[in-house]
């Protein structure tokens, strides 16, 4: 009992200078503040403040007069539609491949993971000129799509598809690795209780994920409403009929109406606000809750 004693002290004397040493100065942490604070202001704030100072650099008049064109009017609709279409199929898949990743096991398994992965190492160009192949006039299944009269690409399918495309991995990711960290123990547990498979997804485990499904669901709309690379290769760029509001920015952008093209981009930056703040708010929901149940 006393060597214990004595020792105490001597390991608390060594431990100091430990934590002493792991810690910065003061003017190193300014220093490191102060460069990251300057950068989300070079390249994080002043771009979005000068969006909307060009965007109401004629006026707040002309500013609405550029959002109620019947062309953009068109742009917004069908990026509406192509999120509308996309969002909630992405929804689904994701939910059915998190479910199948994270609580069997089966052949095949790893590929799913990689395939799930290709969209974020394929160009969204490549994606459009992939459909452009299949689907196209001189694509694989183009004549007998001109033969039956179905028209997908410079069509608003191809804009879905394309969208669909750069978007599904979303929310499988979110979910995956959520789903693995809570394992199967709670979904075996209401089966032995007698309770349905349909019984253990909306009482289980949907209530444990449904806040990393939010998540998934907020970035998943926000990639759809602004992609640009996949949706440009297959849309054609008709005026009033295939053109999404990033296309429709390039195109007021290159016919010289900048007031015009910030004006309709400030709408994705708006899009863009709404969008950090919805994940700041579900990731503080997510820590509410995780909290809660450590406390339990």
């Amino acid at each position: 009992m006393t060597t214990s004693i004595a020792l105490a002290p001597s390991l608390q004397h060594e431990a100091a200078p430990r934590r002493a040493s792991t810690a910065e100065p003061p003017g190193v942490r300014r220093l490191l503040i102060g460069v990251a604070l300057a950068f989300i202001i070079l390249f994080l704030v002043l771009p979005l403040l000068f969006v909307f100072v060009e965007a109401f650099g004629k006026g707040a008049g002309y500013y609405f007069q550029a959002l109620s064109d019947p062309v953009t009017w068109a742009a917004i609709k069908l990026t509406l539609i192509a999120a509308g279409i996309s969002v909630p199929l992405n929804c689904v898949f994701g939910l059915c491949a998190a479910w199948a990743i994270a609580k069997f096991e089966f052949r095949g398994k790893s590929l799913l993971i990689t395939l799930i992965d290709l969209p974020f190492s394929v160009s969204p160009v490549i994606a459009g000129l992939l459909y452009v192949l299949v689907f196209g006039a001189q694509g694989w299944l183009g004549p007998w799509l001109d033969a039956h009269d179905i028209k997908i690409i410079f069509a608003v399918p191809g804009i879905v598809l394309a969208t669909i495309f750069v978007t599904f991995p979303f929310v499988a990711r979110e979910l995956i690795p959520l789903m693995q960290a809570q394992g199967k123990s709670e979904e075996e547990a209401a089966r032995v209780l007698g309770a349905s498979g349909w019984q253990t997804f909306t009482r289980v485990t949907l209530p444990n994920i449904k806040w990393g499904l939010l998540y998934g669901v907020i970035l998943c709309n926000a990639r759809a409403m602004g992609e640009f690379g996949a949706v440009s290769v297959v849309s054609g760029h008709i005026r009033g009929q295939t053109n999404t509001i990033p296309l429709h920015v390039e195109i007021l952008y290159n016919d010289y109406d900048f007031t015009g093209a910030f004006a309709v981009a400030s709408l994705l930056t708006f899009l863009a606000l709404i969008t950090l703040g919805l994940k700041t708010w579900a990731e503080r929901q997510n820590e509410i809750l995780h909290g809660r149940e450590q406390t339990a």
